[in-house]
């Protein structure tokens, strides 16, 4: 950890970038995390939580004045940038009122300068559907839904801990449909006790609504989380390659383009937000948990904020915020590049690894070329891209950049 330091100072040491100095500041975007859930999912180990009280006694107003504090005190951090996305995530933001939400959207336009079609995503659970909120939702500047749905089979939704049933499924996606021209839908295969042709009937179905998005999740058991100390029984290597290779079929078929390792998208229906994590962009983040990168043309800073909701609304009424800061070093920045790029199927072009790292590629040559050897990327001379061999051993392509 280190101390946080007004802009001004950083400004006036003229120290060096990690790799270098950086010419331009790459693309902004917003996050903003609800942490509160109707319950915790036993596969989850994102920061959710049930309020002890009950969702009735979620101290909404307060934790919005929190936010709003939250974001004053990170503008000095980028002043004059804009943002081209917003997205709001959790736990369950579509918890939030609408009048709250529409509080949340002012408050982030009164502070922040939007790009005129900022992209503006919210995620949103089927449990809390309601027809007349997701029209006030859209009214207040919301323009792309995330529908967490995880399957349509009313058995493995009760195995994965939802409180949704598979009727609740389908009437969030007509609502969705209802008010949202783009929306995506999120969905997990592999899951316990699940056959080949059940996770094709998801598919099918999830296709079947004509999403612009698809995020097709493998189920992973997540340390720290109630599948990890309880590990129920998941379908072996060879039946979840099977799903996967279906899954490709499928959505290609269906004129979906599968962009990054969980993406699947219609022409030009990428989530700007999450292309811009992979893109290795910046990212400011706020509320309970959120973390967040900032480049400056002398450093690049990650920060974490205060992860309990108690914790984060006791730490705000003393004006702090960020229980963590820390600069990236030369050393880790190319691990870092990497980790996001290469979830890419389009990989990278050779200046932006410059542009956002300050670093020469002539830096990580030797690694470019063992992973060339291995037949892990394919390059030329204006891009990197991992190879379908490095798609699937994209964690033993990533770790070749590890510093030493």
């Amino acid at each position: 950890m280190i101390p946080i330091i007004p802009v001004s100072q950083l400004q006036r040491r003229g120290a060096q970038a990690p790799g270098g100095r950086l010419a331009t500041l790459p693309p902004l975007t917003l996050y903003v995390h609800y942490p509160w859930c109707l319950r915790k999912c036993p596969y989850c180990d994102f920061n959710s939580h049930q309020h002890p009280a009950g969702i009735e006694d979620i101290p909404e107003t307060r934790y919005l004045d929190a936010l709003r504090a939250d974001l004053e005190q990170s503008l000095p951090l980028v002043w004059g940038r804009k943002v081209h996305a917003v997205f709001i995530g959790g736990g369950t933001p579509s918890l939030l009122s609408a009048a709250g939400l529409d509080r949340l959207l002012s408050d982030i336009r009164a502070l922040l300068p939007l790009e005129a079609d900022a992209e503006i995503t919210l995620e949103a659970n089927p449990g809390t559907f309601e027809t007349g909120k997701f029209a006030a939702y859209r009214a207040s500047g919301v323009n792309r839904l995330s529908v967490g749905i995880q399957s349509f089979h009313a058995g493995h939704l009760a195995a994965l801990g939802r409180v949704h049933d598979d009727n609740e499924a389908h009437r969030a996606l007509a609502i969705a449909q209802r008010h949202f021209d783009n929306f995506n839908l999120d969905l997990m295969y592999a899951l316990p006790g699940q056959t080949l042709a059940e996770a094709q009937a998801d598919i099918d179905t999830a296709i079947a609504y004509a999403p612009p998005h698809l995020s097709l999740y493998h189920l992973t058991l997540e340390p720290n989380t109630v599948f990890a100390k309880f590990p129920p029984v998941l379908p072996d290597e060879d039946d979840a390659a099977s799903m996967q290779d279906m899954i490709s079929a499928q959505t290609g078929a269906a004129g979906y383009q599968h962009y990054e390792v969980s993406a699947y998208a219609q022409a030009g229906r990428q989530s700007r937000h999450n292309l811009n994590y992979w893109r290795f962009g910046d990212y400011l983040g706020i509320g309970a948990g959120a973390h967040g990168k900032l480049s400056f043309p002398d450093r690049i800073i990650r920060q974490v904020r205060f992860k309990q909701p108690s914790s984060y609304l006791d730490a705000a009424a003393s004006g702090r915020f960020i229980q963590e800061e820390s600069q990236v070093s030369a050393a880790d920045l190319p691990f870092e590049f990497m980790l996001n790029t290469l979830r890419l199927a389009e990989g990278f072009p050779l200046h932006m690894f410059v542009e956002r790292t300050g670093l020469s590629l002539a830096s990580i040559e030797a690694q470019l070329r063992q992973a060339e050897q291995r037949g892990l990327i394919e390059r030329d001379h204006e891009r990197i891209r991992p190879s379908a061999l490095g798609q699937r051993f994209l964690n033993d392509l990533q770790a070749l950049f590890l510093p030493a």
